[in-house]
Parts: C-alpha cells; structure tokens; sequence
C-alpha cells in the first residue's frame, strides 16, 4: 500500500442549487480528495492553507478519518479561502458568484517529511508553478503523479502549466477542458495532442456522463450512474479523482488494465458527493454502502453478448 499526498485547497464553500442553498460549509480540493481517498484505509496526507477563522472540528473530523493535516498550513490573521456559487436546473452549469483568495493567494505549500516519499501524489486544481512546487520537495520520485486543472489556469499561466505537465503521469481534466488545452474538439484526437505535452494517461471527466480513459491508442469509458436525485455537483470531480488515486495507492498496480477498476472506484464515490450539499455525504460514507453501489455499476455495465 502506498502513501498518498494530496495538495489542494481547504476551503468555505456557499451554494445555491434549484434544491436550496447552505451558508459557508466545508469545502475545497484537497477536503473532497482527502475524503474520498479515507475509503481506502491508506496514509493520505493532505497539504493546504486556511486562516484564523477555519473551525479546529474540520480538522479533527480529518484527522479521526485517517487522514494526515500536518501539511495544512493555518494562517491565525488570515481569512480562508472562499467560493460561492450557483447552479443553474440541469446541474452541469453554475455561475460563480463570490471568488475571496484570501490566504490562499501566498500559498507556498510545504510537503511534511514523512510524506516526501509518498508513491502517489494527487496534485489538486492550482495554480501550475504551486504544482510544481511540491513535484520539487519530494525526495523519492513518485510512482505516480496525478494533476488536475482548470482552463483559468489555461488562460493565465499555459505556459508554466505546459511546464509542469512535463513532469506528470496522469492528468484529469473535463471535456471543455481537454478541447481548450488540445485546440481539438474531437476527445480521442485531443487526448493525443496531450499525451504529446507529458502525461502517460489523461483521464477526461463528463459529469453525469461519466468518464473516459486515454492511453496511446488504448481507450476506456466508465459511464456515472443515473440518479434519482442530484442536490450539490460541487467537489464530484475531486471526489473522482480522491477515488481514483485511492484505489491506485491501495493496490499499487498502475497498469492500464488497472486504471479501469480506478475509474469506476472513483465514479462510485463521485455518486455518493453529490446526493448531499458539500462534503457532508462522504463524512458519513460506509464501506459496505460503496460496496453495495459498486455491485450497481457492475451490473449497469455488464453484459453478455454473443459475437458470431
């Protein structure tokens, strides 16, 4: 089993969805990948930023889940990192309200040692020379390095994000994503175009239509599974990517074949997010619920069919 290092942020979130909304809740990358990755039962060390105003709770609830914050960097005098959104009837689309940096805006993060040898490492949605950074702290080469990214980052650091791709295995990325990063719109040829800039494997993220998996010519698709009912898609793509890199660190296999069980893993807890406003269906989470919904995806998509 290998130790997993989350870098992302630690956040307050607000949302307003057709469901209701919620004043500031725990939110942020690195909380939604932590506890994704918690279902696994590894060493997950999650590094970030907050301020003064950031509850202790938050911290011990990590902590009482295995999950290590002794990368997470509190800033008495400062405010922590604020986002507010809301989305529109059919979930895909949200319009961002409030965007307060705060602490985050001087984040250097700081890799703890006993986490400087971690086999994976899950670099969340910042900016790509912070990403780098923590690529530079680590004193063993990772077995496997995941990065996530945004077209902001694409409009306003493309050539440190091109930069730090070099370095990167894996990177996850949605569909709008992948098209702006590759200037193709067909998936399968963008995919190509950014094999081209470094990473090995690119995973493609399409909300509720699932997910797909890039490697050379080899190709996986893993649907999400219908709903009845969707409050809050904040944090699905990080829980996705928590599940992904979880599983990898659990079973230390990172073939392609392998990355296909990862994928559904991190679809099913992706599931789960969403069915609750923030963080707060995966702070209840049960293994033998994921078990459970992970016998609903097998039987979604198998079938037997004759080939004459």
């Amino acid at each position: 089993m290998s130790k997993l290092l989350a870098v992302g942020t630690v956040a307050f979130d607000a949302i307003e969805t057709p469901f209701g909304k919620t004043d500031k809740i725990l939110g942020g990358s690195g909380s939604y990948i932590g506890l994704s990755a918690s279902q696994f039962g590894l060493e997950t060390g999650v590094v970030s930023v907050v301020g003064g105003d950031f509850p202790a709770s938050y911290l011990e609830m990590m902590n009482a889940k295995g999950i290590n914050t002794d990368g997470v960097e509190v800033v008495k005098e400062g405010k922590t990192f604020f986002w507010s959104g809301k989305y529109h009837n059919d979930m895909n689309s949200r319009d961002t309200l409030i965007t307060e940096l705060n602490v985050l805006e001087n984040f250097a993060p700081v890799v703890p040692e006993n986490f400087k040898d971690a086999g994976i490492v899950m670099l969340g949605n910042l900016h790509p020379l912070t990403q780098a950074s923590v690529l530079d702290q680590m004193t063993e080469n990772p077995k496997l390095v995941v990065l996530d990214t945004m077209n902001f980052w694409m409009d306003i650091a493309l050539e440190d994000l091109h930069t730090v791709l070099k370095r990167v295995d894996v990177i996850t990325i949605n569909d709008e994503e992948a098209r702006q990063l590759s200037g193709e719109y067909s998936l399968v040829n963008a995919a190509k175009k950014i094999h081209l800039m470094g990473p090995k494997y690119v995973v493609i993220k399409k909300g509720e239509h699932g997910a797909l998996l890039f490697q050379e010519e080899k190709m996986f698709y893993a649907p999400a599974l219908p709903l009845a009912e969707v409050f809050d898609p904040t944090g699905a793509g990080d829980t996705f990517a928590g599940g992904f890199c979880g599983y990898l660190a659990k079973t230390e296999d990172i073939s392609f074949e392998n990355m296909k069980n990862a994928i559904i893993f991190g679809s099913n807890l992706a599931s789960f997010c969403v069915e609750k406003f923030g963080t707060d269906r995966m702070q209840t989470l049960t293994p033998d619920e994921v078990k459970t919904r992970l016998q609903a995806f097998k039987d979604l998509t198998q079938f037997d069919i004759k080939l004459a």
